[in-house]
């Protein structure tokens, strides 16, 4: 198989009334048989793709079509939309991630949860963390960042990008607004999995520069997922 069961618990659960669901898969042994038999349509985009870019899509939307089959009873799949991100049906918000070999997806029902973005990363390297900490972090992360030692960074610079990934993929199907690396900044975060970020872009007239924003992180080896989540009340932003 090139797909196997993979379980990451997170207790408490990142959004109340949520469903997580990951998977191992394995790129190299993907074939159009098991392309096939998995019954998702792939688009022209990720047909033209190399095999782990497929391999990445068909996890992550096995994990999506099991999540919602949970919690909601059907079995459906996320389409791809034009801005690429996935389409969810009626009632339900949800985000899709991989890394590695590693896909997961969450999905949340909208009467009680306006949007949810995950995002899993491997650990940083120190020399990585520090060819691409520029990229990441705006001025006052960069001076704590570099005030860590050397052993450390690697960590922060992981988890912070992550979290700005995940307040992306919670904030943009609310807004339609893109917005970039240096348009948040990681507060503070605790050892107990609590995130705090900032905006530092208006979106739109809820979601405003200055906005301080929750999220939640959680380590399993060396892998960190992030997750932010908004409540219903949220929904008409």
């Amino acid at each position: 198989m090139w797909v196997s069961e993979h379980h990451w618990t997170v207790d408490p659960v990142p959004v109340p009334g949520s469903q997580l669901v990951s998977l191992h898969f394995d790129h190299s042994r993907l074939t159009p048989a098991h392309i096939e038999a998995c019954g998702i349509a792939l688009p022209a985009s990720i047909v033209r793709s190399v095999p782990r870019r497929q391999a990445e899509f068909i996890a992550g939307r096995l994990c999506a079509r099991e999540a919602l089959r949970v919690l909601t009873g059907l079995a459906s799949i996320p389409a791809i939309g034009p801005d690429r991100a996935p389409q969810w049906p009626e009632g339900v918000c949800g985000s899709i991630s991989h890394c590695g070999d590693i896909a997961m997806a969450v999905v949340a029902p909208l009467d009680s949860t306006a949007c949810v973005g995950i995002d899993i990363e491997h650990r940083l390297d120190e020399r990585k963390a520090h060819e691409l900490h520029e990229q990441i972090l705006i001025s006052r992360e960069r001076e704590r960042f570099l005030r860590l030692p050397t052993e450390q960074r690697g960590w922060l610079l992981s988890l912070t990008f992550s979290l700005k990934e995940s307040l992306y993929k919670a904030l943009y199907p609310l807004t339609g607004t893109h917005f970039y690396f240096e348009d948040a900044e990681l507060l503070e975060h605790s050892n107990d999995g609590k995130a705090c970020l900032r905006l530092h872009k208006h979106l739109n007239e809820t979601f405003t520069h200055g906005s301080l924003i929750e999220g939640g992180f959680h380590v399993q080896g060396q892998h960190i997922l992030t997750w932010v989540s908004l409540p219903a009340t949220h929904s008409q932003a």
